[in-house]
């Protein structure tokens, strides 16, 4: 039977309340750090190219909280020059699925602070070289490294120029069409482009599909990834390795409870086998056990994959955003910023996402109208309509789509086909299908 869906949102919410308190104040989440230079300033070192920021380097947040453009940017600035110079730098930001992330002003930000784009706000630069030189913060990098953007598409259709244009900026944009320099965004084929570079053990598998998989996961990474590992890097080089930013917003997941992190890796530019077993795995463990939940068995296999080999073969650095609604206004702001490098900075994260994306109704509406705006063009996005409304709709209740731009099935392809082949027509029966079907 299933479990009362408002019961649901409201656990989440009693979970959270009793670890940080039911009664007090929302507390902002802030992290002072000290960069390398200052750190080895203090105890009268020099300051070296192996020197490291913190594991969390940035974590401010709240509901409450509004951050500007300005600010995000000093706090992009600061951790970039804590890293030190280098000379390749890849960035994989999330497709124009995720436009409200903020993650392409992000991308913007790094490329400009790279001198790989001209700043398009010349005010904001200006105060931002203003306030790095207040804080005796080191000087962005004369030379300007080699830099690369693979938006973390997974089984999506590839951007276009537009969405390019509209996501990152005009600068970056007016790159991908210059015959006299090379196009940084590179578009990801999930089928064709990965490496495998290890695998999860079949028994955390088994253990998320309630044994009806006993398989190892594979853990495939877009080909260009894996090659700035460490190990390629010359170690007598007096330049620090290549630079891998994952960048981000942390929110309700209905495949993997909460989006981001490590699966911008495995599945923004993951391959077909992981992307497709990862999927499966969500869908039989059942979305209403996975929404809104950050640790969960599918990300805990993710996690044992990026502590087995991310973390240990890449200079790797996650910077996520957590996107809320202005109760005045109405618009959408950055709730929260987080830059790290493990796991810490995602989980909180998604400590703030679950106070700030989830809306909790005194009952269980009869009728629900989704509308989906141009971002939307499959049913494979579209779907989202069900799934982040089905934990609120009442039993035997109606939702209605209003999708102007859904014009295709399946984002790839050979998954059109199979949607189209088979249908949507429930879990029960698409288990049984497969069993029928080897293609499914």
């Amino acid at each position: 039977p299933r479990q009362n869906p408002i019961f649901i949102s409201v656990q989440l919410h009693k979970k959270f309340d009793e670890e940080n308190g039911a009664n007090s104040a929302p507390q902002v989440q802030t992290k002072t750090t000290m960069t390398s230079n200052e750190n080895n300033k203090n105890n009268g070192t020099t300051a070296s190219n192996t020197t490291q920021p913190p594991s969390l380097f940035c974590s401010i947040g709240s509901p409450e909280t509004s951050l500007s453009n300005e600010t995000v940017q000093q706090k992009v600035n600061e951790f970039l020059s804590a890293l030190g110079p280098r000379r390749d730098v890849l960035i994989l930001p999330p497709d124009f699925t995720r436009f409200h992330s903020q993650a392409g002003m992000i991308t913007r930000f790094v490329s400009e602070y790279y001198n790989f784009t001209k700043p398009e706000n010349p005010t904001t630069s200006t105060a931002n070289t203003a306030a790095a030189a207040a804080s005796s913060s080191p000087s962005p990098p004369a030379s300007v490294p080699k830099l690369q953007i693979i938006p973390a598409l997974g089984t999506h259709a590839p951007m276009t120029h537009s969405q390019i244009d509209l996501m990152f900026g005009k600068e970056l944009a007016s790159k991908t069409n210059d015959p006299d320099v090379e196009n940084p965004f590179v578009v990801h084929n999930w089928r064709d482009d990965v490496v495998t570079i290890g695998y999860a053990p079949a028994t955390m598998v088994s253990e998320a599909t309630y044994g009806m998989v006993h398989e190892p996961w594979p853990a495939q990474l877009n080909k260009l990834v894996w090659e700035r590992r460490k190990d390629n890097h010359d170690a007598s080089s007096s330049d620090l390795p290549p630079l891998v930013l994952s960048i981000g917003q942390v929110v309700p997941h209905e495949v993997m409870g909460m989006a981001n992190f490590n699966k911008n890796l495995f599945v923004g530019v993951g391959g077909v086998e992981a992307i497709n077993l990862s999927h499966f795995i969500g869908a039989v463990h059942g979305m209403e056990k996975l929404m809104g939940r950050g640790q969960n068995p599918l990300r805990s296999i993710l996690n044992y994959a990026s502590e087995t080999f991310l973390q240990t073969n890449l200079d790797l650095w996650y910077i996520l955003t957590v996107m809320g609604t202005n109760d005045k206004t109405g618009e959408v702001e950055i709730k929260g910023l987080y830059i790290g490098r493990d796991e810490e900075c995602y989980n909180l994260a998604c400590d703030l996402s679950l106070k700030v994306n989830f809306n909790l109704l005194e009952k269980s509406p009869k009728k629900m109208v989704v509308y989906l705006n141009e971002e939307y063009h499959s049913t494979w996005l579209g779907n989202k309509s069900i799934y982040r409304t089905r934990m609120a709709i009442d039993d035997g209740g109606e939702l209605v789509v209003l999708a102007p731009s859904v014009e295709m099935f399946g984002e790839d392809g050979h998954i059109d086909e199979l949607i189209r082949k088979v249908g949507y027509v429930g879990t029960p029966k698409i288990m049984e299908e497969m069993g029928k079907d080897e293609d499914l």
